[in-house]
């Protein structure tokens, strides 16, 4: 009877372990059974120039990988290692094998294969295989400048049309200063594009150039030839009185929240300057920098003079620079020309176009905007009323507002700015007949007699 006990207890006990040994091994990470996950950064081209991105993870770590290359001339090898100490997360580069440039396979194949060092599968571990198919792409974009403004002046517009073809073409624009990116519209015939591009008042210099790259991360860039004309801005230096800060600055200081809590009248005068006219300034870019996809064959624009018998009272460009008591406080650039002739006078659009913002904004009152296409855009600020509503259409010669003295405004006039894709220029440039035929019209009248003869 003890014997059959003593049996019937062992038999138990070994049940126990083979129990405890079956849940050991499934619970446990160094038996871990999930293969290795492996992810190759790729959108499906390759260039054969730049290194291919792979990642191989696994929870118990991984203990060898194989990666080869499949072509018309079979598989090849490109890296093999077995890692005395496994790990977690490899972050691998696949370089372009050796004489593979001048390879003629527009389709290859990257075999990844990756074992891990979880004792499952008896001892041997769990292994992944994985395929990417990618297209090979080794030539660059062509860009073909096809005409341009032969000049641009500094603070000024001009205009740009070119070409640009490849198969898989991903991007293009124009850079400009700042990484600023011109977005092109498509023109006349496909394949042909057509952009404005603005030179900014507070840079020196200026280079435009056409950007365009592939899938395949392949890219070409062709210089835009213009003409740098320089000009001078009038830089003006204002003692700012007590009776200014006392009176306008404390009234609008009462407006703004950045002022809010503020006493010092100079301080008030700095936020406003300052603070206050970059949040009015950048909505006012968020606003201008859009650009239609639809294809133009053409783009007409009258010159423009929004007020009547007005008189320019302040300049663009203006370079004002802010003293108390001799001392330094602020600076700004006026970044558009001020119009003034009698209170609450009607304020035209001489071109047709959308209207995309009426509302009131900070230093520049209420401030109807209008998109005339092609990313040109003029403003309207410190109207006393405005009389269009956003997504209006405007045929030409239509009044849009009345002049007023809302905003930053110590009397009443207008504020008139014109903008290129969020770029404020001259607006005498648009206010010139002669101007706009040279640089403008004639350009567009020239680059559709060079593409008809293509």
């Amino acid at each position: 009877m003890r014997k059959k006990n003593n049996s019937s207890f062992i038999t138990l006990f070994l049940m126990l372990a083979l129990v405890a040994g079956g849940l050991y091994i499934y619970f446990s990470s160094t038996f871990e059974r999930v293969a290795p996950q492996i992810t190759l950064n790729t959108n499906g081209f390759w260039n054969f120039k730049e290194p291919l991105h792979l990642n191989i993870s696994d929870e118990s770590g991984v203990k060898a990988y194989r990666i080869s290359m499949k072509s018309s001339k079979g598989e090849q090898q490109l890296q093999y290692e077995q890692l005395l100490m496994p790990s977690t997360s490899l972050d691998l580069e696949i370089e372009p094998p050796k004489g593979i440039y001048a390879l003629k396979d527009k389709k290859i194949e990257i075999v990844v294969e990756a074992i891990d060092a979880s004792k499952w599968n008896l001892l041997k571990g769990n292994d992944a295989k994985k395929e990417f198919a990618l297209t090979i792409d080794k030539k660059r974009p062509n860009i073909n400048i096809i005409n341009n403004s032969y000049k641009i002046s500094r603070g000024g517009a001009a205009l740009v049309i070119f070409s640009v073809n490849d198969e898989n073409l991903e991007e293009f624009y124009i850079l400009g200063n700042h990484d600023k990116k011109f977005k092109a519209q498509p023109f006349y015939k496909e394949g042909y594009y057509i952009a404005l591009i603005a030179w900014p008042v507070i840079d020196k210099g200026f280079k435009a150039t056409v950007v365009a790259r592939d899938s395949a991360g392949n890219t070409t860039k062709s210089y835009v030839p213009f003409y740098l004309k320089d000009k001078t801005y009038k830089l003006s230096k204002i003692d700012l009185s007590d009776k200014f800060l006392k009176g306008k600055i404390y009234e609008l200081s009462e407006e703004f929240e950045e002022t809010q809590g503020i006493e010092n009248s100079l301080e008030q005068f700095k936020i406003i300057n300052e603070d206050v006219r970059a949040k009015n300034e950048k909505l006012i870019h968020e606003i201008t920098s859009k650009v239609s996809n639809d294809m133009i064959s053409d783009f007409k624009v009258q010159k423009i003079y929004p007020l009547k018998n007005g008189q320019v009272v302040a300049h663009f460009g203006d370079h004002r620079q802010y003293y108390y008591n001799h001392k330094f406080v602020s600076e700004a650039y006026h970044l558009g020309i001020d119009l003034a002739s009698y209170a609450m006078a009607p304020t035209m659009t001489q071109n047709g176009g959308e209207v995309v913002f009426t509302d009131y904004n900070g230093l520049y009152g209420n401030m109807p905007i209008i998109s005339h296409g092609l990313g040109l855009y003029t403003l309207y600020g410190h109207c006393s009323s405005i009389d269009v509503s956003v997504g209006e259409h405007l045929p030409a010669n239509t009044k849009i507002a009345n002049t007023g003295k809302t905003g930053y405004a110590m009397g009443d006039h207008l504020h008139f700015g014109v903008l290129v894709q969020g770029i404020e220029v001259r607006p005498q440039e648009w206010m010139d007949s002669q101007w706009i035929k040279l640089n403008i019209s004639d350009i567009i009248k020239e680059s559709k007699k060079i593409i008809d003869q293509r």
